[in-house]
């Protein structure tokens, strides 16, 4: 079988790269990484060698292109890691929709908080728009943790693509110090515990870019 490549922005701002790579590392896949260093001279063309949208992340599978990080979570689950959704179909429509809104929303939040794992911003961004959106994610949370995961610690019990889809808030979380309650914290807490989200860390925490005011 041809080895996956999955490309990806930097990671210490690349929101979407880290979805699909979180969950790729979750289902156990041993896939080849392109990083491409974002917001450069040369960005967009080396981008453009891959990815069709000209956007990461992009996944490759011999000849296939799959773009769009929830596009990528959704081949790698129904192709190698079908755990990944809940077995549940009442559950799995819920995960499905969590995700839907993610990828779609919270634009409040991706724009006062862009994601930036190496820095501390406590209290910045914080409008009455992103409070709106973060107070929606702490109900998405409680509602999932309290419904559906009981058995573990991420929102449907067992780690699925819903929890990759809100691996990067938990790190906007972290890096502008939002305030949570018990319940968010301990699900932030169990997230950035895995030992794939503290290699993607390490990584982040290693990468000598600096990008000025990122959004993504």
């Amino acid at each position: 079988m041809t080895k996956l490549t999955l490309v990806i922005g930097n990671k210490n701002y690349s929101s979407w790269s880290l979805r699909p790579w979180l969950a790729m590392k979750q289902a156990g896949l041993d896939f080849a990484e392109v990083r491409i260093p974002l917001d450069g001279p040369t960005t967009h063309g080396e981008i453009r060698r891959y990815s069709p949208s000209g956007k990461v992340p992009v996944l490759i599978d011999g000849d296939l292109k799959v773009w769009e990080s929830l596009a990528i979570c959704e081949y790698v689950a129904e192709r190698f890691a079908n755990h990944l959704w809940p077995a549940d179909l009442a559950q799995r429509a819920i995960a499905r929709s969590i995700c839907a809104e993610m990828h779609a929303g919270f634009q409040n939040l991706r724009e006062n908080m862009p994601m930036d794992c190496r820095n501390r911003y406590p209290g910045e961004g914080m409008t009455p728009g992103v409070e709106a959106e973060i107070d929606r994610i702490f109900a998405i949370w409680r509602e999932c943790r309290q419904k559906f995961g009981t058995s573990g610690d991420m929102l449907f019990g067992n780690f699925t693509i819903a929890d990759a889809m809100f691996a990067p808030v938990v790190m906007r979380f972290v890096t502008y110090e939002v305030k949570l309650d018990a319940q968010a914290q301990a699900y932030a807490d169990a997230l950035l515990a895995l030992p794939a989200m503290q290699e993607w860390l390490a990584a982040a925490y290693s990468e000598s870019e600096s990008i000025a005011h990122f959004k993504m």
